[in-house]
């Protein structure tokens, strides 16, 4: 048994098995945008006459499926040019070769570009040539996906840190997008997802509540898959989780500070120093009369609450505040 399937029986216990449906997430912000064009994200094949036997559509296709294998496994850098976009990204081809970059690979523009403005940024690619490398390449699903970003690394760095990273270990990156889904967050040539459950022991609302675009982080390695160049992450996982002990860390009647994360019509929710948040129900709020929580407060807002209730099993906790200090 080599030192990762070690690592991995080691970690089984305290790891979450990440489904299909979990890294499908990696490409949900693409997805969400992409339009029904038949030739997006696949492999583009070129014509064989009638009149030529030696050649079948079939050999064609095959060949080409080589071609994108053997350049994924080499990590290697080529150039494609820009043909369209839709909303998730790029579409590229080139010597037969056509695919999709997502918006979050694209290095000018990744983070960087407003919702308005990504139409036009996008069009703007139109007949350029990019250096990318494939990053995910899957003849089951007819998809060939291109990153700019992963051709910021020489070539055959992405190999040496799939072979480098262990299941369990502490490594830092940088991150390079921020979406509704997680976070992306570059190795160093290769990138790794936090999923939003992974990024704190509390409920996260949006990750910008959690990490910034270019910020250092550190994370732990939950998951490897090769063979779809994709690593899953975790923020949270790099500190005891504090409902284990909600019990006695967070006893009832006991006053701590705590920041404003969400104000509704009917209560905020509250995160304490430790990472989780309680409700601070309406009722619970020193309110004027016709007065609603927004009337009172605003997210990121500094308070001190007291402790009414503790539910570990459900992870919640209930709040009343206290502008006072009382």
């Amino acid at each position: 048994m080599n030192m990762q399937q070690t690592d991995k029986k080691k970690f089984q216990n305290v790891m979450p098995q990440t489904d299909e449906g979990w890294w499908e997430s990696v490409l949900m912000e693409e997805q969400q945008y992409a339009s029904p064009r038949p030739h997006v994200g696949v492999v583009k094949h070129k014509a064989v006459p009638q009149e030529d036997k030696t050649e079948s559509p079939v050999a064609d296709q095959q060949a080409d499926w080589d071609l994108v294998k053997r350049l994924y496994a080499e990590d290697r850098i080529i150039e494609m040019r820009a043909i369209g976009h839709n909303r998730g990204g790029l579409l590229v081809e080139h010597d037969g070769l056509a695919g999709f970059v997502p918006f979050s690979h694209l290095v000018e523009l990744a983070g960087k570009v407003n919702e308005a403005d990504r139409d036009v940024c996008l069009e703007a690619y139109k007949g350029k040539i990019l250096n990318v490398k494939v990053i995910e390449c899957a003849p089951e699903d007819g998809r060939v996906v291109f990153s700019e970003r992963a051709a910021l690394t020489r070539p055959g760095k992405r190999n040496e840190l799939f072979h480098a990273l262990q299941i369990g270990a502490q490594v830092t990156g940088i991150v390079t997008n921020v979406t509704d889904f997680g976070v992306f967050v570059d190795l160093g040539g290769l990138e790794g997802l936090i999923h939003i459950s992974e990024l704190s022991w509390g409920r996260v609302s949006h990750p910008n509540q959690i990490v910034r675009l270019g910020e250092e982080i550190k994370v732990q390695v939950l998951e490897i898959s090769v063979e779809r160049s994709r690593v899953a992450l975790s923020l949270k996982r790099l500190i005891p989780n504090p409902w284990e002990h909600a019990g006695s860390s967070f006893a009832v009647g006991s006053i701590m500070p705590a920041v404003i994360t969400t104000v509704l019509s009917y209560g905020a929710f509250a995160r304490l120093e430790a990472g989780v948040e309680g409700l601070i129900h309406a009722s619970e709020m020193p309110l004027q009369e016709n007065h609603t929580p927004r009337d009172l407060l605003v997210e990121g807002q500094q308070v001190q609450v007291r402790v009414l209730q503790v539910d570990p099993a459900h992870q919640r906790l209930g709040f009343s505040l206290q502008l006072n200090h009382e």
